[in-house]
């Protein structure tokens, strides 16, 4: 026990010495090259299994190809079947010096990669991976034959592809509003009858924001003013869609009236995008109306949902109300895009909560809630994280974010890597690993680690010229001066916000942020360093008052903030009387304590559900262990669950207009996860007249054995109207059903709560009958009056068998028989008699049940 004391103290003493002390030139190289070994291990894994795929899958050990593995819904719209890792890895190769790799990846692509396929893939993630890909590698390819050492075979080919795509993109564009579709056939665009897409009316603001430092640096390097002339007009749109009230935009968007569909508003999923490339569009083409509108924006976002150091969604037209109580990882981004507005004290904030929450959890979990504990478990290698630190190194110079980035080097080793690449961990309090590595993981966590660690004397290019996309390809800032803006390519001008600072109109600058003052940062970080609680002893946090309007509505207070989400604890009057009422009518005051606990991690109790497979040949044999949800039918209310037969809704992510109305009528419909809320797809599928809906995860590998089940949730806003029973099923079971399904073609189910499941604790269960007793009079059943058939009961060798026997048999009997074996006789506390048996036959109602 001494030992393990010591060996603890060491570690918490060298983990404070890391934090603390600055990192030598040599540590640096070696972790550099450990970088540069694991960019080998993943690029060469690609190429070794996966290419021309669009995807190695590190667990298989080959390439995802579209339509030959199973569908995972919008994730799959990522691939067109376009070597989309080699596209995205392009310009990461001339950052690590592989530029012998760099020109043989620049053959491949144009040797290889065709982009006229019939494929139906995400406008937002083929702008940003594959267009902004070919730019970033057709800068790099120009840029390495201007010096004449290399490429000199080079024809602009790579801009000649990025200008093919663009003019494959531009159908989406093909709107009254100005809004893009989410998604076009890369042959058939939007409105061909051929083209199976056109249906979609929504997109997510980030979708439609993030265009412009492609579509423009697109029309700089071709002349052709098309691409940035749509880009503009979609920010135009989302701009004046904005709510004039608090300058917040909400999540999702209609196209085609502009009337905002999700009215959340936060920096992370589904708008992120949209508030970088405003900022990025002003570095990049130096027209100051990108500018104007970011401060306005920024203004709002630091009013409503910074809550250092916290970033919370809140409702776009009352942004004084916190509409969740989570937060996901991409929001991980934001502490970078501070640093190049030059606000460096909430960026400082909120990157320490966000390593404090690696700390805890190795990986930040795709969400997490605000007490810093699992929403959901996946990680997917995303790189924001890993961006914002090096950002915040380049601002600061802190070596501590160097030894951040280091953390994420270790772990990425430890807990990501496998023979084949690295595979994205399918729950990070598990550890267990889904079969994807993303394209992004080259295109951008390397490239910001080796950044994180590399003077600019030891890159190949000078950094400092280039700005990077959302996707962290590079553009050249010079873009604004040696090719000026195409003819008609203007925006509106918008008023500029009166709350200006010193970096309204100006880069940070380390003589400014830190005059003689290097611990600038350690001093804002010192406040968080503890903020999961881990590390330090327990500590209450003191007591927070607030005031609760209480409105005379029929329920108690107590029940009133319940019915809020506010739970009150009993305080036994640790911190004296609670706050009297005030004066003022239907007004109390309330103490809220907030604690940090050391117990195991505890997670909201879920009760299992089951979908259970009735119709022959299953029987009721086959049973899945299935998820339930906050809202819909409460099936624990329901005695004998839900049953019907099962149709697969079409679309099959059920995020818009159910096409097979007809067939899903009355039957329990199946769904796959993934693309829109659930309550969104409950909704379509009510209204198409289900009965029922069981979703499918549309993560592969995932499974009940292995991952926690959860409950599902709604969307933010009211779901009353939704009044289906919805249960949730990992892909291995949800594998079982749709097998199922396509075997026999009507398969009937039931949902219901596990414990009620049909068959349960079967063995455990007796016979039951419903039974009048009756003595029978002595010498009754020897002359003949026992009317009725009689049982008998015969106790043998401790089992007990029944023996129904006619009236007529009685009558043939001579004499009572002694039915009390010598096992019986053992339990008995009096010894048997032959009078027993007058007591062991009884009459049996014709209604009995057995």
């Amino acid at each position: 026990m001494l030992l393990r004391t010591l060996l603890i103290t060491s570690l918490l003493g060298w983990g404070k010495c890391q934090e603390s002390q600055s990192m030598t030139p040599e540590e640096k190289t070696d972790i550099r090259d450990q970088i540069i070994e694991m960019f080998d291990h993943a690029y060469g894994s690609y190429m070794k299994y996966a290419y021309p795929a669009d995807e190695l899958m590190p667990l298989s050990c080959r390439g995802r190809v579209r339509g030959q593995e199973p569908n995972r819904g919008d994730i799959d719209d990522s691939l067109g079947k376009f070597s989309l890792t080699l596209i995205d890895t392009l310009d990461t190769l001339v950052v690590l010096n592989k530029l012998d790799e760099f020109e043989d990846a620049v053959r491949k692509a144009v040797t290889d990669v065709r982009l006229d396929n019939d494929v139906v893939v995400s406008v937002f993630e083929t702008n940003i991976r594959v267009l902004g890909g070919l730019l970033g590698g057709h800068v790099m390819a120009d840029l390495l034959r201007q010096r004449r050492e290399r490429m000199l075979w080079y024809r602009d080919e790579l801009l000649h592809m990025a200008i093919e795509l663009g003019h494959r993109l531009l159908p989406a564009f093909n709107t009254t509003s100005g809004l893009p579709y989410p998604k076009v056939n890369l042959r058939y665009g939007v409105l061909n009858p051929l083209s199976r897409t056109g249906t979609e009316s929504d997109t997510c603001t980030a979708c439609a924001g993030t265009m412009i430092l492609e579509f423009a640096a697109l029309s700089r390097l071709s002349g052709n003013s098309v691409f940035e002339k749509h880009a503009r007009k979609a920010l135009d749109v989302l701009w004046q869609r904005r709510q004039k009230g608090s300058d917040l935009v909400g999540t999702v968007i209609n196209i085609h009236n502009e009337e905002w569909v999700r009215r959340e508003s936060g920096v992370g999923a589904g708008i992120d995008s949209y508030y970088e490339y405003l900022m990025k569009a002003y570095i990049l083409l130096g027209d100051n109306v990108f500018l104007d509108r970011f401060n306005i924006h920024y203004s709002a976002i630091m009013k409503y949902i910074s809550q250092p150091p916290l970033l919370l969604n809140v409702h776009m037209h009352n942004p004084t109300v916190s509409v969740r109580s989570w937060m996901d990882s991409l929001l991980a981004f934001f502490p970078g895009l501070q640093v190049l507005r030059g606000d460096l004290k909430p960026a400082i904030e909120t990157h320490e909560m966000l390593y404090q929450v690696t700390k805890q959890h190795k990986f930040l979990p795709e969400a997490f809630t605000t007490e810093f504990r699992v929403h959901w478990g996946q990680h997917l290698l995303r790189p924001e994280f890993a961006e914002s630190t090096y950002y915040l190194y380049k601002a600061t110079g802190d070596p501590y974010y160097l030894r951040v980035g280091q953390s994420i080097v270790e772990k990425l080793n430890a807990y990501a890597r496998v023979p084949c690449g690295f595979a994205a961990v399918q729950d990070v309090r598990t550890g267990m690993h889904e079969d994807r590595m993303d394209s992004f993981f080259l295109a951008e966590m390397f490239k910001y680690l080796y950044l994180l660690f590399t003077d600019k004397s030891e890159l190949p290019i000078d950094i400092d010229d280039y700005i990077f996309t959302t996707e962290a390809h590079l553009l050249p800032v010079s873009l604004s001066t040696t090719q000026p803006p195409c003819q008609g390519n203007k925006t509106e001008n918008v008023p500029v916000s009166k709350e200006e600072d010193l970096f309204t109109h100006s880069c940070p600058s380390m003589e400014t942020l830190f005059p003689n003052n290097p611990s600038y940062a350690k001093t804002i970080r010192d406040s968080y360093k503890y903020l999961t609680g881990v590390g330090r002893a327990f500590h209450p946090l003191p007591v927070r008052e607030i005031e609760l309007p209480l409105h005379d509505n029929g329920m108690e207070p107590v029940e009133f903030l319940k019915s809020m989400g506010i739970s009150l604890t009993p305080l036994n009057d640790v911190f004296g009387q609670i706050g009297s009422r005030k004066e003022h009518t239907a007004v109390y005051r309330v103490k809220l304590v907030a604690e940090v606990s050391h117990t195991t991690e505890e997670e909201e109790e879920v009760f299992p559900h089951v979908v259970q497979l009735i119709s022959p040949p299953f029987l009721g044999r086959t049973v899945l262990t299935a998820g339930p949800a906050k809202f819909g039918m409460d099936l624990t209310k329901q005695e004998h669950g839900v049953k019907g037969s099962l149709v697969r809704a079409s679309p099959y992510t059920a995020c818009e207009e159910i096409d097979s109305t007809v067939a899903l009528k009355g039957h329990i419909a199946l769904a796959l996860r993934g693309e829109c809320m659930f309550a969104v797809k409950a909704r379509w599928l009510q209204e198409a007249g289900a009965i029922g809906v069981i979703f499918i995860d549309h993560r592969e590998g995932s499974n009940s054995e292995d991952t926690p089940l959860f409950q599902m949730v709604g969307d933010g806003d009211s779901t009353e109207d939704i009044t289906l029973p919805l249960v949730f099923l990992f892909s291995h079971e949800g594998a079982v059903l749709t097998a199922a399904l396509e075997e026999h073609h009507n398969v009937d189910v039931l949902l219901l709560p596990k414990e009620r499941q049909l068959g349960h604790d079967k063995t455990e269960k007796h016979l039951g009958m419903n039974i009048k007793l009756r003595l029978a009079e002595e010498g009754e059943l020897e002359d003949g009056s026992a009317r009725g058939p009689t049982l008998e009961f015969v106790l043998e060798k401790q089992e007990v068998f029944l023996k129904e026997e006619e009236e007529e048999e009685l009558r043939g009997q001579q004499q009572p028989q002694q039915f009390c074996s010598k096992a019986a006789e053992k339990d008995r506390t009096e010894p048997c008699s032959a009078d027993s048996s007058k007591t062991a036959n009884f009459n049996s109602r014709p209604t009995a049940n057995p």
